[in-house]
C-alpha cells in the first residue's frame, strides 16, 4: 500500500459504549474525504471491552490497534500512537464522540509547506464559568512562565518528524501543553483554526476534574525547570568555549 496521507490517533480508556459508533463514523468520513489516511487506535488499559469493540469496528480498515496493559494517561497514549504512525502529518482525537471527523479536513486545509503545526480552538463549548476561568488562568501562566501565547483547546495537526516522544516525559494530559509550547519556543510556524465540539455520546469525561486541571500549573513550573536543565546540559564546557 502507498504511504498514508494522514495518521489519525484515536485514544480511549473505558469507552466501550462509544468506541464502535465513533470509529464507524470516522472510517466512513475518511473513505469519502481522505481515503489514504490511516487510523492508529490506542486502548489505554481499558477494562470494559473497549479494545474488542474497536477491533470489530476497524476490521478490514487501514488501521493499527495498540493496547497499554494498564491506564497510563492521554500523553502516553498519544506517544504510543505517534511511534507507529507512517504519515507526514499526524493528529489525534478521543473516542468519546466530541470531535467531529470534519475537523480533520479543517486542520489539513490549514497545513502546508510553510506550516509545521495547526492548533485548534472550539467554536462553541459549554464548559461552565469555572472551566473558562481556569483555562484563562492557565494561558496567562504559560505566558508568564514560558513566554509564549498558546491558543489551543482541541486536537492539533503536526509534522510527524517534529514529535519526538523521547523528549516529552509527560504521560498525562499535560503533554498537550508541553509539545505546543516547545514548538512555539523553537519558532516553528503555526496556524490556528476553529472546529466544532459536540457533547460526549455517553459516559463521563475523565479529563475535566478540577484536581487534574489545577495540576497543570504545577506541571508548567516543572517543565520550566526541565527546560533550564536542558539548556544547561547543552552548553559547551568552559574550556571548550575558551
Amino acid at each position: 500500500m502507498d504511504a498514508p496521507s494522514l495518521s489519525v490517533i484515536v485514544f480511549a480508556y473505558n469507552e466501550a459504549e462509544n468506541v464502535a459508533p465513533v470509529l464507524r463514523e470516522l472510517t466512513a468520513y475518511l473513505h469519502r474525504h481522505h481515503p489514504a489516511a490511516e487510523i492508529v487506535f490506542v486502548d489505554d488499559g481499558s477494562s470494559d471491552g473497549t479494545l474488542e469493540a474497536a477491533r470489530e469496528a476497524l476490521a478490514g480498515e487501514r488501521a493499527t490497534l495498540l493496547r497499554h496493559p494498564f491506564n497510563r494517561g492521554i500523553g502516553a497514549a498519544i506517544k504510543t500512537g505517534v511511534r507507529v504512525c507512517s504519515a507526514t502529518w499526524v493528529t489525534f482525537m478521543p473516542a468519546d464522540g466530541q470531535i467531529e471527523p470534519g475537523a480533520l479536513t479543517t486542520l489539513l486545509a490549514a497545513s502546508g509547506e510553510d506550516v509545521d503545526v495547526v492548533f485548534s480552538t472550539y467554536e462553541q463549548r459549554d464548559d461552565g464559568m469555572h472551566r473558562k476561568l481556569l483555562s484563562a488562568g492557565i494561558r496567562a501562566l504559560i505566558l508568564a512562565v514560558h513566554g509564549v501565547r498558546l491558543h489551543c483547546e482541541g486536537p492539533y495537526l503536526f509534522r510527524r518528524a517534529l514529535f519526538r516522544p523521547e523528549e516529552l516525559p509527560p504521560d498525562t494530559f499535560f503533554l498537550n501543553f508541553e509539545f505546543p509550547i516547545r514548538m512555539l519556543i523553537r519558532g516553528h510556524l503555526t496556524r490556528n483554526v476553529v472546529i466544532g465540539c459536540r457533547q460526549r455520546r455517553a459516559g463521563v469525561s475523565k479529563s475535566t476534574g478540577l484536581r487534574r486541571i489545577s495540576g497543570v500549573a504545577r506541571d508548567l513550573i516543572d517543565f520550566r525547570v526541565r527546560r533550564m536543565r536542558e539548556a544547561h546540559s547543552q552548553r559547551p564546557p568552559r574550556n571548550a568555549r575558551a
